[in-house]
């Protein structure tokens, strides 16, 4: 049983602002504490824990592992015990630090269009939004919702489908004029054809059998790479070469003859899951957090889906 003379909750936010501040100095100065002050808590903290939490013979601040482990309980418990008091005294209002995490074609077509129309909703909440085509740890980078494209990995993670995305092979109208257009599967050899950088999902462009073959992974061999799937698209739009994306991320491209597709007969017409991703194990959820679900199954869903749901096989036939 905890000792009720021991303040956890005050050790717990002195401990945490010197881990964000830097430094002892630093958060003795937030806190309006004396330097000396902020160490003996720490001090005693440790001595309570049982674990050296910091190193202090360094001139930078150093965290041990049970240090880093600490803190990350840490900021989640005192966010609970924020929201669980605002909740209480708000009616449930939604405010606060709200983390979002997307791949970069998502956010920057979807999300970030829509955040005026969300903070103007919520103005009490502030958006922390980090782009990235790589796959974070939510609990490790302290993130509160997370948009990610194909299949999900058994987790904790809890999930709600936001829609599907065809995938399509496309290359600008500059590039083909001066390589060509592939008209089977075999031809993408000759061609110069753009992957990624990272080890992904699922891995290489399926493709139908042409006649007389068997149906095949295409896996680019390209002297190009990219990082996420916008810059990705911008290669293609500046006539790099070939690569395969999700209709959602290049439908404005292709209704505008920016891009045209390619091997449509050859197309095996699969597609990849969008979903918002949120750590769930039947505690409280904030409001915060489940207002920003609403807000992309209500609004940002629905513009996915139109996008997603472009055929660019009927581009075809009407050029």
């Amino acid at each position: 049983m905890a000792r009720l003379d021991v303040n956890r909750t005050a050790e717990m936010e002195v401990f945490v602002r010197v881990v964000d501040a830097g430094g002892f100095s630093a958060a003795a100065r937030a806190l309006h504490l004396t330097p000396s002050a902020v160490s003996k808590l720490i001090t005693r903290l440790e001595l309570r824990l049982g674990a050296r939490l910091i190193n202090r013979n360094t001139r930078r601040l150093q965290l041990t592992a049970e240090g880093a482990a600490f803190y990350e309980r840490a900021v989640t418990l005192l966010a609970d015990l924020e929201e669980a008091e605002r909740s209480v005294a708000r009616s449930e209002v939604p405010s606060g630090r709200l983390r979002v995490n997307a791949n970069v074609p998502f956010g920057t077509l979807y999300l970030l269009p829509a955040l005026p129309e969300f903070l103007a909703r919520y103005p009490a909440v502030t958006l922390d939004v980090v782009l990235t085509d790589k796959v974070v740890d939510l609990m490790e980078e302290r993130m509160d919702v997370a948009v990610r494209a194909g299949p999900l990995k058994s987790s904790q993670l809890v999930a709600r489908k936001l829609g599907d995305t065809r995938m399509v092979i496309v290359a600008s109208p500059e590039y083909l004029a001066r390589h060509g257009t592939p008209r089977g599967p075999a031809d993408l050899d000759a061609h110069r054809c753009i992957g990624f950088c990272y080890l992904r999902q699922v891995e290489g462009w399926p493709l139908k059998a042409e006649e007389g073959r068997e149906a095949t992974v295409f896996r680019p061999q390209g002297h190009v790479l990219a990082s996420d799937g916008e810059t990705l698209r911008h290669m293609v739009l500046a006539g790099t070469g070939i690569a395969r994306l999700g209709t959602f991320h290049v439908a404005a491209d292709l209704l505008a003859g920016r891009l045209v597709p390619l091997l449509e007969d050859f197309n095996p017409g699969d597609t990849d899951p969008m979903h918002a991703v949120y750590l769930g194990q039947g505690g409280h959820m904030p409001a915060r957090v489940r207002a920003y679900l609403d807000f992309l199954v209500e609004v940002v869903a629905p513009r996915f889906r139109r996008a997603a749901a472009l055929e660019p096989a009927r581009l075809l036939q009407t050029a």
